[in-house]
């Protein structure tokens, strides 16, 4: 399936098969998932039918078949994933940078200005509290092709700094599809000879899991080390409450416990406020049904939008974590340097050589798209905003906040610009829309199938950092996510329900 020629478009697929076969395959993958923990919480039948209930799972939504991906931009987003790790810590040392980008949007978007007040105040009180530094990012792509005889080439959505998620479901998605190949060969190879042969070699191995939580305890390691007397520490994971993707969450922390023998929390930020205390050694302390333990870690997989501080105790929480010695992935700093704006800034010439040598800010540009500023009163903003109400149907216009459902796309963009006051558009930046050649493929989402979807796939590639100081630790590429909508579909998130989880099958 593939060549040293790049092709220029994927087979034909999927595979067309009768209606009891695609069945017969929907029922192994849905008791395959059940059997494996590929599983999100239920919803129960509350005021508003959407409260996840702490005792039933069923299956996470997902492709039947894995989707074709090119081998080559795959290859190429696993090579830049250091790079943008690197970058990351870079911009985080700069306070001059954040500051500078910073300071044109606290005034108009409340959740970044509080975040980045919290930041000033780490500035205002002396060195960073903790000089060991965990990151688990993610960068993820769309496919991009310029015309119908060049082939596809990758371009970033986004680089996430914060709450990366579902890495544990990804992981054991590749496993469904490599079981469902070694079981029936998809039935193309006996009843459908002609079609596109789904191999297992074609699809990669997704470490995923392994990655994200040995980062964890490589960073965890490095701070017992640190503080000799801590080796009771414990790893606090900050969560929503009533969090549905809980399993996806929790394999990371049974492969902490039964690999490394390290203990994880789970705590919303709510009871951090509650039973939470920094030391006068600024040490984070939490109390547990043993008493009260020192925290290594705090990995964050909430605490990346205004909902999850709806009142001062939950940024009360964030404050407390960030004044003390535990390791936090993210910090504030990096959370801020996922911000969009950031990632607008750092397009523009010359902005990715103060933290990159030439070579790997070159390396970064091949993956950019079109990004401006929308600053009322500056020659770049104004022009990009008359940009998008003269063809708006070219853009997206993004918020700086993580997670899916917060963008505006095409048609509904001069309305939503024109409600804006002119100091209100710095909340935001303008993208050019990519628009990835569609496939087919066959979605499951709670036991009913989606047959012959037109889809889009977005490739997300995780980044494992750990250092201490500039002395680095850990910095590499660490598993993949593969997430695949309905083209008709602007957004990309499985937790919002935009999506499937899908493997990438290479071409």
């Amino acid at each position: 399936m593939s060549t040293n020629a790049a092709p220029t478009s994927p087979p034909a697929f999927p595979p067309a098969l009768a209606a009891d076969q695609i069945h017969a395959l929907r029922d192994m993958a849905v008791d395959w998932s059940l059997a494996h923990g590929l599983v999100i919480r239920a919803l129960g039948s509350g005021p508003d039918g959407k409260s996840a209930l702490s005792h039933s799972a069923v299956h996470a939504p997902i492709a039947l078949f894995p989707s074709p991906f090119p081998k080559a931009g795959f290859e190429q987003a696993r090579r830049l994933q250091p790079v943008f790790n690197t970058l990351v810590h870079e911009i985080t040392k700069d306070s001059g940078f954040l500051s500078e980008v910073m300071d044109g949007i606290g005034d108009v978007d409340p959740f970044t200005s509080r975040l980045y007040s919290i930041y000033r105040r780490q500035l205002a009180a002396g060195l960073p509290a903790q000089s060991i530094s965990l990151g688990v990012h993610r960068s993820d792509y769309l496919l991009h092709k310029a015309s119908p005889t060049t082939p596809p080439t990758i371009q970033q959505v986004e680089l996430n700094t914060i709450a990366s998620s579902f890495g544990c479901l990804s992981s054991l998605t590749t496993g469904l599809h490599q079981y469902l190949s070694s079981k029936t060969d998809f039935y193309n190879k006996r009843d459908n000879p002609s079609t596109f042969d789904i191999v297992p070699e074609a699809l990669p191995a997704n470490g995923a899991r392994e990655a994200i939580a040995g980062g964890i305890a490589e960073a965890h390691r490095e701070y017992v080390k640190q503080q000799a007397a801590d080796a009771e520490a414990v790893v606090v994971m900050v969560v929503q409450p009533g969090e549905r993707n809980a399993m996806d969450q929790r394999w990371i922390e049974y492969e902490l416990i039964e690999r490394y023998g390290i203990k994880l929390f789970r705590r919303t930020l709510a009871e951090m406020h509650q039973s939470g205390s920094v030391s006068s050694e600024r040490k984070l302390v939490i109390q547990t049904f043993n008493g009260p333990r020192p925290v290594s870690v705090v990995y964050f997989r909430a605490g990346y939008g205004p909902s999850d501080y709806p009142t001062d105790a939950e940024w009360s929480a964030r404050s407390l974590i960030e004044s003390s010695i535990a390791v936090k992935c993210p910090t504030v700093a990096q959370q801020l340097a996922g911000a969009k704006k950031v990632q607008q800034v750092l397009a523009l010439p010359g902005q990715l050589e103060r933290f990159l040598p030439a070579h790997d800010a070159a390396l970064l540009r091949t993956c950019f798209t079109g990004l401006y500023s929308l600053d009322a009163g500056t020659a770049e903003g104004d022009q990009a905003f008359a940009m998008a109400l003269k063809d708006p149907l070219k853009y997206v216009v993004k918020p700086q906040r993580e997670g899916g459902g917060n963008n505006v796309y095409q048609a509904d963009i001069p309305q939503f610009l024109q409600s804006l006051a002119p100091n209100e558009r710095a909340a935001y930046i303008l993208m050019e829309l990519i628009e990835p050649p569609p496939m087919r493929n066959v979605l499951v989402r709670q036991g009913e199938v989606i047959q012959d979807a037109e889809v889009v796939s977005e490739l997300g590639i995780y980044g494992i950092w750990v250092a201490n100081g500039d002395h680095v630790v850990k910095n590499e590429a660490g598993g993949h996510l593969l997430r695949t909508k309905v083209a008709s579909s602007h957004e990309g998130g499985v937790a919002a329900g935009f999506a499937v989880l899908d493997s990438p099958l290479l071409y």
